[in-house]
């Protein structure tokens, strides 16, 4: 970062995620940094674009013309870090970390390798079981049809390529499972349901492949695959598993979570990891509430300043109840309708 010139993070595909703006727009003024945060969308219909101190449009993740028109926008705002938020973009910004760090941009995502398990759930089953990790049974769903006495419902039917919960569906017979599996459209991985309680771990890796902050939530409600109501729990056992994944993750940099189950107290417990993403977790503005302050620990290591990230900053029992906003802006007259 050159000396004198503002700190500008650009908030990618950045939809709904007024929180995490909120949350980089923060840090920068504790660090008493000039700065902004930009964020940028396909759509014109983002809130957290017209939040954002500029608020830009850039095509589909999935456009040839994607990258080269946020590379055209880093240069153009002078862009210190970028930072993905969507599952699919997330390939996309893995592959092109070299061509964005050539312009000096950051862009906090992990090496194409953590992005393609974390993708994957057939890959995500096989590298946790590889490592040993403590996990659920997972398999085709042929392998329920024929041998279904070893599969004994409840099941859970999860799109192989699947993300924010489309398309998983809980069956409790062959009936409601056939049914899951022809309606996922696409590649499906069955799960043996886990016991105990989902918790979700907010993780940072710096770039040293250091887990310098592990904080697991219970999720007590989800809507529309979204944590709506939560709680940040003191879990060892689950920190210290969640900063294991991490630690074996090739190339992981940047946020991540953990998705787990959590069966029982204290050290006893038995836990079994269902997913890992590469990205902020939806819920992530409980775990910044809390004390675990992502974005700036972030903006410190990409500025060049030291390090305020403290693996035990954060306090438990802070309990998030997310209720709905609103965002009025006056309509341009050229946009269609839609999303």
């Amino acid at each position: 970062m050159s000396s004198g010139r503002p700190f500008t993070v650009l908030v990618s595909s950045a939809g709904r995620r007024v929180e995490l703006v909120r949350g980089f727009r923060a840090a920068l003024g504790d660090l008493g940094l000039d700065g902004r945060v930009l964020a940028a969308d396909r759509s014109w219909w983002s809130s957290a674009a017209h939040l954002a101190d500029e608020g830009l449009r850039v095509p589909s993740c999935d456009d040839p013309a994607f990258v080269p028109a946020v590379l055209d926008l880093c240069e153009k705002h002078a862009v210190d870090l970028v930072v993905p938020t969507i599952d699919p973009e997330l390939p996309v910004y893995a592959a092109a970390r070299d061509r964005f760090a050539a312009a000096g941009v950051t862009v906090a995502v992990p090496e194409p390798d953590t992005v393609a398990i974390a993708a994957d759930k057939v890959r995500t089953h096989a590298w946790l079981t590889g490592h040993g990790f403590p996990t659920v049974r997972q398999a085709g769903p042929e392998a329920v049809r024929t041998d279904p006495a070893a599969w004994p419902f409840p099941l859970v039917v999860k799109p192989r390529f699947g993300s924010a919960a489309v398309g998983v569906a809980v069956v409790d017979d062959l009936v409601t499972f056939d049914a899951a599996v022809a309606g996922a459209g696409g590649e499906v991985v069955v799960q043996s349901r886990a016991a105990g309680r989902e918790h979700t771990v907010d993780l940072l890796v710096d770039r040293a492949g250091r887990c310098v902050s592990a904080v697991p939530r219970r999720r007590v409600e989800v809507r529309a695959g979204e944590v709506a109501k939560a709680v940040t729990v003191r879990q060892p056992a689950l920190e210290d598993l969640a900063r294991a994944v991490a630690g074996a993750l090739p190339g992981a940099y940047g946020p991540l979570t953990v998705q787990a189950f959590v069966d029982g107290d204290g050290p006893a417990a038995d836990l079994a990891v269902i997913e890992v993403n590469a990205r902020f977790g939806g819920g992530f503005p409980l775990a910044r509430e809390a004390g675990a302050d992502h974005p700036r620990w972030l903006v410190e290591e990409v500025a060049g300043l030291p390090s305020t990230a403290r693996a035990d900053a954060w306090r438990p029992g802070l309990v998030m109840l997310r209720y709905d906003a609103a965002v009025f802006v006056d309509a341009p007259a050229d946009e269609p309708d839609g999303g």
